[in-house]
């Protein structure tokens, strides 16, 4: 099964980067981003590359090499998936604010409106592919959807994968450009090559992952579950090395020397932030307590619990600092965004940080 024809529904932080840097690597694929915001398929599609709606150092050269010869952007979803062999899912999947787990489950409204998209616009077979980082089991919701469309209908079948991205925001084009490893769960090894092949084009074949789908959409939420568990124990040090006198980047060296733990994840600061690690954090912590394991759920939550502390302690260090008051001194906030090389604000740690000097009565520039 050879891929022609790649669409990608969602332009956003995943959709956009992912899909560039396949166009770029597999010219002879004609690929299509698309997106129901008009606004951000003009910024995509804007002749000055400084306007792109995502900023990732390095993306703009790749967007320049690809956009116009084989990789597109469009809002014209029902077309572009028509066309397609392959559809990638790349929404969004914020926490939800309301109704059954809110606060911690994913609200999978926006996948589930993509699948019976594809339900209702596809042709041929069509392989699905999960982008975006779901709870697990989310393929099997997908999967009754795509059935449903084609019962009785020899024309027209569905094939669903899993295939979560690892990239972190500011470094995405490199981590895409020369993955660790990528991960496709299925359970129809047709469409597993065929997805396989497209990576395989700059990936080599030992660092392509398959597994079932359910252990593919639950790697993703480990991970990030797993790094962000990193950076709060490191924070949590950081704070008894500030009680103790202890300095928390010679005690980060130390135990980053051992192999069994590593160097990375290990700098003390504000804690994490943008739309993966929290959201997904809490993710886990329903699908724990859902299927019966209070205590995992728990574990987790805490680790977001003690992220929140650290962005309090922080503001209250201010304070302290500058003789226990704030009120009315101007104090400037340098990186509003939640990591370096990024412009992406969401959960940014700055947020809560700048609130409770705000309600402290500092002036903020």
């Amino acid at each position: 099964m050879t891929i022609q024809r790649i669409c990608c529904i969602g332009a956003g932080y995943v959709g956009g980067p992912t899909m560039a840097v396949i166009a770029d690597r597999c010219p002879n694929v004609h690929v299509q981003v698309v997106d129901i915001n008009q606004a951000r398929i003009d910024a995509w599609n804007d002749a000055d590359l400084s306007k792109l709606p995502v900023y990732e150092p390095g993306l703009d050269r790749v967007v320049e090499r690809a956009r116009g010869r084989n990789l597109h952007f469009s809002t014209d979803v029902s077309a572009s998936i028509a066309a397609a062999d392959m559809v990638f899912i790349s929404v969004n999947t914020p926490t939800k604010t309301k109704g059954l787990g809110a606060g911690q489950a994913s609200d999978l409204r926006w996948v589930e409106a993509c699948a019976r998209e594809v339900a209702q616009a596809a042709t041929g077979h069509t392989i699905v592919v999960e982008k975006s980082t779901l709870p697990v089991r989310t393929a099997a919701a997908i999967k009754t959807i795509l059935e449903a469309a084609s019962d009785g209908d020899d024309q027209r079948t569905f094939s669903v994968l899993s295939n979560p991205e690892f990239l972190a925001e500011g470094t995405a084009i490199r981590d895409l450009e020369a993955p660790d490893r990528v991960l496709i769960g299925g359970d129809d090894p047709a469409s597993i090559d065929a997805l396989a092949a497209i990576y395989a084009h700059w990936v080599p074949q030992d660092q392509i992952l398959r597994t079932n789908l359910w252990s593919s959409e639950l790697s993703k939420l480990t991970a990030n579950a797993f790094l962000a568990q990193r950076i709060s124990s490191i924070n949590s040090i950081a704070a008894f090395c500030e009680a103790s006198g202890a300095d928390v980047r010679e005690v980060a060296r130390a135990i980053g020397t051992d192999s069994r733990i590593g160097p990375k994840f290990l700098n003390a600061g504000p804690g994490f932030g943008g739309s993966c690690f929290q959201k997904d954090i809490l993710n886990l912590v329903y699908l724990c307590r859902h299927f019966g394991l209070p205590e995992v759920a728990d574990y987790w939550e805490s680790v977001v619990a003690l992220n929140t502390w650290q962005q309090h302690r922080i503001a209250r260090l201010v304070v302290q600092k500058l003789f226990g008051t704030v009120t009315g001194k101007r104090l400037a906030i340098l990186g509003f965004a939640f990591k370096a090389d990024t412009n992406d604000t969401r959960e940014a740690p700055a947020i809560r940080i700048c609130r409770d000097l705000l309600e402290e009565g500092a002036q903020l520039v």
